[in-house]
């Protein structure tokens, strides 16, 4: 398998930028989630653009300090869990990439030793 190929088609959405905000790479599901943005046109483009002022704040500190946010929201009668975290190539930050994945509305939770 060529490497990375697996995030391709993957169910949930992935979107990665670098420190500015500018995406980079997205998978299909992202694409599809963002066609109304422009899909794959978004790439080479500032993400920051395609959010509301709030979550554009809360989007540029995370670019700025390379910190992880992570949320529930609920579209079009679908939950997903929304994960942003730094990525990094040689152990030096690069910029966000975001999940997004869908899941059920009663999520089981276990604690495990």
């Amino acid at each position: 398998m060529a490497e990375g190929a697996w995030v391709k088609e993957l169910k949930a959405a992935i979107t990665v930028c670098d420190r500015e905000g500018v995406a980079l790479e997205m998978n299909d599901r992202a694409a599809a989630t963002h066609a109304t943005d422009g899909g794959r046109e978004l790439i080479g483009k500032s993400i920051l653009d395609c959010h509301p002022e709030r979550a554009r704040a809360l989007f540029e500190e995370l670019l700025k300090t390379g910190g992880t946010n992570a949320y529930t929201i609920e579209k079009d009668g679908v939950k997903k869990l929304i994960y942003q975290a730094p990525w990094y190539r040689g152990g030096e930050y690069q910029g966000i990439v975001e999940l997004s994945l869908p899941i059920p509305f009663e999520l089981p939770h276990f604690v495990r030793s």
